[in-house]
């Protein structure tokens, strides 16, 4: 086992009647950001607060860099984490609520000054922290997460509250981190965002793993092998391509969507037949579509359309 991972094994937690976690198990491995998605409800937070021995499973096991985080004694030295960016005392300068965490895990005053300087809060170090905004305190507790340098690193949502230039930084220094050799878990709802910073995505719903592999991977399996095809013979295209065993649908005025065939096939067969087009292009799916196309029916909240609701 890599020293800097997370191992999750065999989680099970029930709160009453509900099952929160069911057999829950998926490993965070060095260098990467993994993505950690899946509905509200799905078991994320949950899972986040039993690695960090917030709460207890009743079954399995959360070990971090081998070992349980409860044993760990300077834990911040092996991971930091920022799971709610609002546990904080409003009343202490952001360089005191830093400096109070490092002086219970023995860390130098310097090392306080460092980590704001690192998240671009050095200007603001004493004002008090009660004043912040939510995305300077998403910075704040990047710092508090980075005070250890610890190899490992989990994040709930870092990106809320953030303007765009604040989500630059985020995307492009949680990415950094992980070509440190860092292991980064990312929670999050903003799947753009996701698809722009992570390497691997655990996919969860109703307390399970749904899913657990590669981006490039999973947006690769999404979009299958599905074609575009743009012309302005729509009718004979779909004719000729249906001949050749093509499913074809219009999803246009000049465009068609294939499937069955890839696209050289297409292109062969429509200039075989005389047809004319302006394009043929393999789809790519988004991870969005990835991720809608996978939690399908495991989102526990699911709204009418207002058209349904009118009735």
């Amino acid at each position: 086992m890599s020293a800097a991972e997370i191992v999750v094994t065999g989680l099970h937690k029930r709160y009453g009647a509900t099952r929160a976690l069911d057999n829950m198990s998926f490993t965070v491995r060095p260098g990467l950001v993994t993505g950690f998605v899946g509905p509200n409800g799905a078991g994320k937070s949950t899972t986040m607060r039993v690695i960090l021995g917030l709460d207890t499973a009743d079954e399995g096991t959360a070990l971090v860099e081998g070992r349980p985080y409860n044993s760990l004694r300077h834990p911040l030295s092996h991971v930091g984490s920022l799971l709610d960016a609002a546990a904080l005392h409003p009343g202490r300068s952001a360089r005191n609520h830093l400096l109070w965490l490092a002086h219970s895990q023995g860390l130098a005053a310097r090392r306080v000054d460092q980590v704001l300087d690192l998240v671009g809060l050095a200007s603001a170090a004493r004002r008090k922290a009660g004043g912040y905004s939510l995305g300077m305190r998403q910075r704040l507790g990047m710092a508090a997460a980075l005070l250890g340098d610890p190899p490992i690193l989990m994040l709930d949502e870092p990106f809320n509250g953030m303007d765009p230039e604040g989500i630059i930084w985020m995307r492009d220094f949680l990415r950094s981190l992980a070509a440190e050799g860092r292991a980064v878990l990312v929670s999050s709802h903003l799947m753009r965002l996701v698809q722009d910073i992570a390497d691997h995505l655990v996919v969860v719903g109703r307390g399970k793993v749904i899913a657990d592999a590669g981006v490039a991977d999973l947006i690769t399996a999404v979009s299958g092998n599905r074609v575009t095809v743009r012309t302005a013979a729509q009718p004979d295209a779909m004719t000729v391509l249906a001949h050749a065993g093509a499913a074809v649908a219009s999803t246009g005025r000049d465009t068609i969507a294939v499937s069955g065939l890839p696209a050289d096939r297409i292109v062969t067969l429509l200039n075989q037949g005389a047809v004319p087009f302006s394009e043929v292009s393999a789809h790519r799916a988004t991870l969005e579509e990835a991720y809608v196309e996978l939690t399908r029916d495991e989102v526990e909240f699911r709204a009418t359309k207002p058209s349904e609701g009118a009735r």
